[in-house]
This record gives structure tokens, C-alpha cells and sequence, in this order.
């Protein structure tokens, strides 16, 4: 490991799908101020949708995700009856019928969801909003769960892309997380998938994972590569088990230490290349012809919730409980309690807990720390003219730059800063030293490698 990255792989960073983190949008947000920026919108711009279905049928130890599992279908039921409603409210708080670009479920697993409820759902969204004729859509689905039915009704409902949580093919990091899944079990679902006519399909790997080595995790990618995902995310496991109680389950000595993660995660990633990929970003990985390549490659690389994607969209609405939107006026987290949700939204209110109205600093500080997370660059002279600042907006972090700069993270010109190699390993510490919220915070975060 260099001294950079030694120096800072422990530090406790946010993984910036947002700026501001969710963990400093304000309390008790008021619904009305969000029907406002939703009357905003401007209907000739298209939108996002993000649906979250907060279900598992098996609990995984590492996870980290607001879930809950669905040991009989009634509760499940009775949250896709308040998805519908919630929907019907997000569409009539809208000035017209909105166009959609992406939509993505995310949880949770969505494919807990009846295939009949599923089409239910979609019928609904396509009668209140317009797809675009190239519209994405995405939806996550375990393997070991996954029925011909629901195959078959995602690919008559036109979803465009699937995604797996892979995570790790070692059977006794299987073991360890709870999460039994073969290869063949995986191949065999993608087969379905691209059968049905879901040509798009997503891997999620994880490194970091208790007992795994940098030789376990590369012979699973070297698997994955074999089965041709059109994207690979690779991301570090972040060990919260304060949040998440489910981590208790893996004992913290069975983890690997900062420079065996460093080592996994530069063994992953060099067979991925080797494979074809293109890296993009922090951790993501694409064929050439993926349009999330297409959009790294072309600088129109964006990143939200859901990490890095292609979606320009200034819109995401959040639809569910725990999800979390934005619009141009700022950025809105549902209440998380599925019961709690539920209620507000038969009540005829949007469930709204949290919420953050963006300030012209935050716009600014949210560019660059996009910028720096996508392309591993920014003009940081220029970014402060194009947001109606000087050019010298970012003097309050010259000191910390200038302490990358000597640890060999980033090189600083004029006002232009450039990641190294190094630094784009840790484009979350430098991307912290922008995030004014983060200063003087007690939030705690995973690490940053």
C-alpha cells in the first residue's frame, strides 16, 4: 500500500450519492414545502423514479440496506397497496404528466413482490407518467429466490436491465455472510433474464468480506467475467454494525485488515480490466458499449442513490419507505418505518421525514464533489464562475489540498486539481475536504478503502 493510501484508508468518509449526506437533511421536513418543488417541475423535462421495496426472504449478515424479511406475503401486500397510493399522490402533487427516462426498485428485494403486484405497479406508473421511448428499466432480484413467474412477467413489463448481488462465489464467505449462492445458480438466472428479453444485466461484488482474500475474491471475478455482465460494481464492505444489527453476526477479528481490502480490491479490479472492463470512478466497472461507459468516457457521468449512473435527470422521486429523492430545489428521504409510512400515506399526505433545500454553495460543492467522484478532476476556478462565485471560493481548502498534494493523492495548477492514481482510490477523502457539513460532525461512515 503507499503512504497515501496507508495514511488514509481508515479515514471514516461518506460515499457521496448526494451532497449534502442524507445524514444532515433536516428533521420533520415540512410536506408542504415538497408539494412546492413538486408543482416546479417542469414538465417537459424528464424524470427519475426510484421505487424501494424493503423485503428480503433471507437475511444477509453483511447487509447494510433498511430491510425487513417477508417470512408470509401479507405484509407485502399491504406495502405495495400503499405503493400504489403513494404514487397516485407524488402524481397528482405534479403540474402535468411528467416524463420518466429511469426507473429503478431497489430494497430489499423487489422480486419479493408478486408478479402480479409488480404489473400492477407498472400499470400504474405508465397511466400517471409518460415513458420516454428509451426509457430504462431496472430492477434488483436475488438469485436464490427468483422465479420463472417473475422472469417472465419483468420481461413482458419491458424492463430493460437486471442486477445480482453477487458479492462473493467462496463458499466459506458464503458461509459467513449467509448469502449460498453458486455460480451456476447466477449464470442460470441470467440466462432467464436475457431469455425473457432482459438483454442489461448488473453484478454487485464486495471485498472486505469476513475470511476473504485478495485470491478468493479474484477467482470469483474471473467467474463473473465468464458470464458477461454488462456492469460489475465493486464495492468495499462497510462494517456498521451500530446501524446495522444483522453485522453482529460476523465477528470483527474474521475481517480483513486496510491493506489485505487494498490488496482485494486492486486484485478485483485488475482481473476485471483484464477481462474487457473499463473502470469507471471509484468502483464501478463496464463493457465498452454499456452506456455507463459511453458516459464516463464522454464526461456525462453522474452520480445518485443508487452510485454511479448515465441519468442526467435533475428529478428523482423517491417512492417507498427510506427512499430518498431530489428535485432542482432540493433533496427529500421518505420516513423509514414501513408502518409509520403507510399511515401518512393513507392520510393522504406525502411521507416525508427528512428533506435539505439546496443553497447556492451547495450547488457548487455538489458539482465539484460529483466531478471529482466521476472524472477525477475539476476547474475549480472555472466551477466557482459557473455558480456565480470567485474564483478563489475554495481558499478555506487550500490547506487541506495542499496536505494531498504532499502525500501524492492530487496535483494542484492554477486552480485545477487532478487525482493521482492514488488519489483516485480515496477520490471520498478528497472529495470530503468540500463537504462543509462534514466538518465538526459526529456521523460515523465506513472507511474509505
Amino acid at each position: 500500500m503507499s503512504s497515501a493510501l496507508d495514511k488514509y484508508a481508515k479515514s471514516s468518509v461518506p460515499r457521496y450519492t448526494s451532497y449534502p449526506t442524507a445524514p444532515h437533511f433536516a428533521k420533520d421536513f415540512p410536506e408542504a414545502v415538497y408539494r412546492g418543488w413538486l408543482a416546479q417541475l417542469d414538465t417537459d423535462e424528464p424524470i427519475s423514479l426510484y421505487l424501494h421495496v424493503p423485503f428480503c426472504k433471507q437475511m444477509c449478515w453483511y447487509c447494510g440496506c433498511n430491510m425487513k424479511l417477508a417470512s408470509k406475503y401479507g405484509p407485502v401486500a399491504d406495502y405495495v397497496e400503499s405503493l400504489l397510493n403513494e404514487i397516485e399522490l407524488l402524481a397528482d402533487a405534479m403540474p402535468g404528466t411528467m416524463p420518466v427516462r429511469h426507473l429503478h426498485f431497489g430494497g430489499g428485494t423487489p422480486t419479493v413482490i408478486e408478479p402480479e403486484d409488480l404489473g400492477a405497479i407498472m400499470t400504474l406508473l405508465r397511466e400517471r407518467f409518460e415513458f420516454v421511448p428509451d426509457a430504462e428499466l431496472a430492477i434488483e432480484s436475488d438469485p436464490r429466490t427468483l422465479t420463472d413467474e417473475m422472469v417472465a412477467k419483468i420481461g413482458e413489463l419491458g424492463f430493460t436491465r437486471a442486477s445480482f448481488g453477487v458479492q462473493e462465489f467462496d463458499p466459506k464467505v458464503q458461509a459467513a455472510i449467509n448469502r449460498i449462492q453458486p455460480p451456476e445458480m447466477v449464470a442460470h438466472a441470467m440466462s432467464r433474464f436475457r431469455a425473457a428479453g432482459v438483454e442489461r444485466i448488473n453484478f454487485d461484488l464486495i471485498y472486505g468480506l469476513p475470511y476473504q482474500t485478495a485470491e478468493d475474491l479474484r477467482h470469483t471475478v474471473e467467474q463473473c467475467v465468464e458470464m458477461k455482465p454488462d456492469r460489475v460494481a465493486l464495492f468495499g464492505y462497510a462494517h456498521v454494525p451500530w446501524v446495522a444489527k444483522n453485522q453482529r453476526m460476523i465477528p470483527d477479528d474474521s475481517l480483513p485488515q486496510s491493506d489485505l481490502r487494498a490488496e482485494q480490491a486492486d486484485a478485483a479490479a485488475e482481473a476485471l480490466v483484464k477481462g474487457g472492463y473499463v473502470r469507471i470512478g471509484l468502483d464501478h466497472f463496464a463493457l465498452p458499449n454499456d452506456s455507463l461507459a459511453v458516459a464516463a468516457a464522454t464526461g456525462e457521468l453522474h452520480r445518485n442513490f443508487q452510485g454511479y449512473t448515465s441519468d442526467a435527470a435533475q428529478t428523482l422521486i423517491g417512492i417507498g419507505s427510506t427512499s430518498i429523492g431530489r428535485t432542482p430545489s432540493g433533496y427529500l428521504q421518505n420516513i423509514s418505518e414501513t408502518g409509520a409510512w403507510a399511515r401518512a400515506v393513507a392520510a393522504g399526505n406525502l411521507p416525508v421525514a427528512r428533506g435539505h433545500a439546496l443553497t447556492q454553495q451547495d450547488n457548487l460543492r455538489a458539482h465539484v464533489i460529483e466531478r471529482i467522484m466521476c472524472d477525477g478532476k475539476i476547474d475549480l476556478a472555472a466551477a466557482g464562475r459557473a455558480f456565480g462565485c470567485s474564483d478563489d471560493w475554495f481558499a478555506p481548502e487550500q490547506e487541506a489540498l495542499a496536505e494531498l498534494e504532499r502525500d501524492g493523492a492530487v496535483v494542484c495548477d492554477q486552480g485545477k486539481l487532478t487525482l493521482t492514481p492514488d488519489g483516485v482510490r480515496l477520490s471520498r477523502v478528497v472529495a470530503a475536504v468540500f463537504d462543509t457539513y462534514l466538518r465538526n460532525s459526529s456521523v460515523r461512515h465506513s472507511i474509505a478503502v
